[in-house]
């Protein structure tokens, strides 16, 4: 950790808030904070398992655990070398 006001450390939130802002808030009027709070949820699950990731060659993370298993199940010597047993 950084000092106090340092955004390097905070950078993954910064940019999620950011996305958050531009694709949920801006320009929106919520009737309600319950609406809002729902609203918010729904995009937090969106954010966590269907948005497409350039980090998982463009598949969202459904998607992509989807296939690991599927790859896994077919192979499973190749998933015991880079997958370490807990």
């Amino acid at each position: 950790m950084s000092r106090k006001a340092t955004c390097l450390d905070n950078a993954c939130m910064e940019g999620f808030f950011g996305h958050l802002k531009d694709e949920l808030y801006w320009g929106q009027r919520f009737e309600s904070f319950e609406q809002f709070e729902q609203e918010l949820d729904q995009y937090i699950y969106y954010w966590n398992t269907k948005r497409y990731q350039e980090t998982l060659g463009g598949l969202a993370p459904e998607e992509y655990q989807a296939i690991s298993a599927e790859l896994t199940a077919l192979y499973p010597e190749y998933a015991a070398q880079y997958h370490s047993p807990v």
